[in-house]
């Protein structure tokens, strides 16, 4: 899950929340767009692994 942020970056969000705090996780900040999703893509690729 991608946000834009205030600052114009954007920040990759788990897409569960965490349980303990009730907020999601907050997998990394990029400068683009492209950047964002490309870690996303990352991400997933680990998690089937």
């Amino acid at each position: 899950m991608i946000r834009k942020l205030k600052s114009g970056e954007y920040r990759l969000y788990s897409r569960k929340k965490n349980p303990k705090t009730g907020k999601r996780r907050n997998l990394g900040t990029f400068a683009s767009l492209a950047g964002a999703k490309k870690h996303e893509r990352a991400v997933q690729f680990f998690k089937k692994g």
